[in-house]
């Protein structure tokens, strides 16, 4: 065992502290990773709120990247000194999903079998399994991707959660390509990312819709063709005219992709999508939410495809490299969601500026 500095939530709405927590020895199937980054991602701030459940103290962080420090018992994977991003995804290989091949899909993901404790021995709960805003983390040798060395682990450690959400979105679960129209709702981390990832698989237009225009501004930066202040005009009647523009009879975008996570914005993404086209949710609602009251005639006459996008839809073992390789050639600016560098005592701040829209991801560099 080792102790180390890790950022906790200690209950319900109160401000991170920055405390002392043990590490175990990795054990069968587990490794200790050294972390260099972790970007501070909206479902940190829903740990600390309570929002996701009440198993505190939480262990803060989980969209990092970091180097193998050592690894337990039939561990093959990963080696000491390799470097990961962490996935919160291990996938099983045994469930009925990874048996017909669809391996993200799997219905029995895990984490590391130990617990990271406080140094009075209380056991905390990592965030997704994973627990990186801290100096080192236990997790599941599953949770750990090799990718290239060379890469910057402030920019890469984003695919572990939001960037891998948004990119996956558009490329996994909505099956965007050239000749194909894309509208996004919602540009915060997750949506930039859509668009990043529409862009890389030449979809035209490319909408992005919201109602903050620095967020709009940042959109088009990652690949946005058109942008829709939504606080102004109607959205889906602006994504009706533009797709239109491009292609002759078209009464929406081919895929239209709801990243924020309310009925009112997915209601939107409904019927700013043409016909036949698809819907994808990837933004998270909270549990009191109801799908829109529609028509059912509506849901059947416009046909197509109403999807729901889990991580992306994403294999880490698939997507991370080929993203990681991407960046490293010029052709996926990771580096664009990175906001700001900052250090592990300044994770309550940095949740103030991503609450009001400042950033589109504040990272942790450790």
């Amino acid at each position: 065992m080792q102790q180390v500095k890790g950022v906790i939530a200690r209950s319900k709405g109160a401000p991170v502290e920055l405390v002392t927590i043990n590490i175990p020895d990795p054990g069968p199937g587990e490794a200790v990773v050294k972390v260099e980054a972790c970007g501070v991602c909206h479902t940190d701030l829903h740990y600390r709120e309570g929002g996701i459940n009440d198993e505190f103290p939480f262990l803060l962080g989980h969209e990092a990247a970091g180097i193998v420090e050592a690894v337990g018992e039939g561990v093959t994977d990963v080696a000491p000194g390799d470097f990961v991003v962490l996935n919160w995804r291990a996938v099983c290989g045994q469930c009925r999903a990874c048996k017909r091949g669809d391996l993200h899909y799997c219905f029995n993901t895990h984490n590391a079998k130990q617990r990271m404790t406080l140094e009075d021995g209380t056991e905390l709960s990592p965030a997704l399994g994973i627990g990186a805003f801290a100096e080192k983390t236990l997790v599941a040798a599953g949770q750990c991707t090799k990718v290239d060395p060379d890469a910057r682990p402030a920019a890469a450690g984003l695919l572990g959660c939001g960037v891998m959400a948004g990119i996956g979105a558009a490329i996994n679960t909505g099956a965007v390509t050239r000749g194909r129209s894309v509208a996004v709702i919602g540009c915060g981390g997750v949506g930039v990312a859509a668009i990043a990832g529409s862009a890389l698989a030449g979809a035209n237009p490319i909408i992005a819709v919201d109602i903050d225009a620095k967020k709009l501004e940042q959109a088009t930066k990652l690949g946005a063709t058109h942008t829709v202040d939504s606080s102004k005009v109607d959205p889906v009647e602006e994504i009706k005219r533009i797709s239109a523009e491009f292609y002759e009879g078209a009464e929406g975008a081919d895929v239209v992709i709801e990243a924020v996570g309310r009925p009112e914005t997915w209601k939107q993404a409904f019927y700013a999508r043409d016909l036949a086209g698809t819907v994808v949710l990837v933004g998270v609602p909270t549990p009191d939410m109801k799908v829109p009251d529609l028509p059912l005639i509506d849901v059947f006459g416009r046909g197509g495809a109403l999807k729901s996008s889990w991580y992306g839809d994403c294999l880490p073992s698939r997507d991370f490299p080929m993203l990681v390789d991407l960046y490293r050639q010029g052709r996926l600016d990771l580096d664009a969601f990175v906001s700001e560098e900052i250090g592990i005592g300044d994770i309550e701040a940095a949740f103030d500026k991503m609450h009001q829209g400042d950033v589109l991801r504040s990272v942790v560099v450790l």
